[in-house]
């Protein structure tokens, strides 16, 4: 009865391994040229353009601000400093509402 129980368990083992594979198996359904990015127009790239413009204006700004309250910088630096990267973050930000 165990060599049975053994037959058994390598056709269930095998079963389910082709159970399993079988999606990956096949070809795909879809067109080749469904699964391709798109390529972003003109505008796109702006926008994208501005939007890392502002996350790193926000990222550097935010940086700063930890910095001075940990005391890694000092408070005429800090002044120095913080002008530019928020005039830089508010034209990022003004450019994308437009």
């Amino acid at each position: 009865m165990t060599t049975f129980g053994l037959v058994l368990g390598a056709l269930l083992a095998i079963g389910c391994v082709v159970a399993v594979s079988r999606p990956f198996l096949r070809e795909p359904a879809l067109a080749a040229d469904a699964d391709r990015l798109y390529e972003p127009d003109a505008a796109e790239r702006r926008r994208l353009s501005l939007a890392e413009e502002r996350d790193r204006a926000l990222s550097a700004l935010k940086e700063l601000e930890f910095d001075h309250r940990t005391g890694k910088i000092s408070d005429e630096d800090y002044r120095t400093t913080i002008g530019p990267l928020r005039r830089q973050a508010g034209d990022a930000l003004r450019a994308l509402e437009r």
